[in-house]
């Protein structure tokens, strides 16, 4: 498989704290959580989003859950009832955030998500 994105080995969820934003970003698979301990830096998502000029941005894990969560300080131009952006509440963050073109995988086949079973399978 030539061009990744970050989609392709794990799905988000995104919202608001005030003028803040956080990002949950959930590996599918334990290997996928591996690759985004290792490259899914906060400086990273930081230079991602630097068009919304995040004070700062700090990671969290979740490990049992595979997951990782960024804090993105500032980037909400106020927050929802202040703000004039179309995206008041950083809803739409997550699925910017996994559009992110990712390098070539060797073998990606452990961090994509599982293909559910057709119903002659079972």
């Amino acid at each position: 498989m030539a061009d990744f994105r970050l989609s392709d080995i794990a799905h988000g969820r995104s919202g608001d704290k005030g003028n803040h934003a956080n990002i949950a970003v959930i590996a599918y698979t334990p290997d996928g959580f591996a690759w985004l301990r290792e490259h899914l830096s906060a400086d990273v998502v930081q230079r991602y989003f630097q068009s919304l000029n995040p004070s700062r941005v700090v990671r969290y894990e979740a490990t049992n859950l595979l997951a990782l969560n960024f804090v993105l300080y500032d980037v909400l131009a106020g927050g929802a009832s202040r703000s004039l952006r179309i995206d008041t509440q950083g809803k739409t963050l997550a699925l910017a955030l996994l559009r992110k073109p990712l390098p070539h995988l060797d073998d990606a086949s452990t961090m994509m998500r599982p293909q559910p079973r057709s119903s002659h399978e079972r």
